[in-house]
């Protein structure tokens, strides 16, 4: 599965409610829908700070939600990675949620009156969702990270929701213990250059997406 599939089962309760309001706002998927598109070699990101995003090869990447973003990311190249977390044209929560619905694992329920009640995604097979916790309940207790993992746990970190959703997989580690074994994760990340290198700036992007507004409306 692409790491934003992954991400979206994580980010879901076995009903398809989110585990978090905070897991409604996009910039998560957003970001893993990024590293996707790193991990294709289809996008670059710049040795900054808040690096910005090259694309490399435009054009369809022959998965509905990537090429749906591939198409917006072009229209932003150049763009700052804090800016495209946040870009709602990116996330394609739709299109991962279509592809994850065609292979049997989520059914997708359509939004009812009127739209008041949201689309929800109730789990079909357990088993995917199963596999990528096994998979990150071993990194944590120190096991040694694939790429997906790094960046999984580098987003729900970004997002500040692991302790929520991670509370089985992350055993006895406390709150700041999690933390730091995910910057221990990040930091020795065994992936390509320009993989590590997402997953580096991916988190300081997602504390920026997610405090900014917090602060902002906090002003007013």
């Amino acid at each position: 599965m692409l790491i934003s599939e992954e991400l979206f089962l994580l980010l879901r309760r076995d009903d398809g409610k989110p585990e978090s309001a905070m897991a409604q706002r996009g910039y998560g998927l957003a970001a893993a829908v990024i590293t996707d598109l790193v991990v294709a070699e289809r996008i670059t990101l710049s040795d900054d700070k808040d690096p910005r995003m090259t694309v490399l090869v435009p054009g369809p990447v022959g998965h509905p939600a990537l090429d749906a973003a591939m198409a917006r990311l072009e229209q932003r190249d150049g763009k700052k990675l804090s800016s495209l977390v946040t870009d709602g044209k990116v996330s394609r929560e739709k299109e991962v949620a279509e592809a994850l619905a065609a292979a049997g694992v989520i059914r997708v329920e359509e939004k009812r009156a009127l739209g008041l009640v949201p689309e929800r995604y109730p789990v079909v097979d357990p088993e995917p969702e199963r596999r990528v916790r096994e998979r990150l309940r071993t990194v944590l207790l120190g096991g040694t990270p694939t790429s997906a993992d790094c960046s999984l746990l580098a987003i729900l970190q970004g997002l500040e929701i692991a302790p929520k959703v991670l509370e089985e997989e992350k055993g006895t580690l406390g709150k700041k213990e999690l933390k730091q074994r995910i910057e221990e994760v990040s930091a020795d990340a065994e992936t390509g250059d320009a993989v590590a290198k997402a997953v580096a700036a991916m988190n300081t992007a997602m504390m920026t997406a997610v405090i900014v507004p917090i602060v902002v409306s906090g002003s007013n």
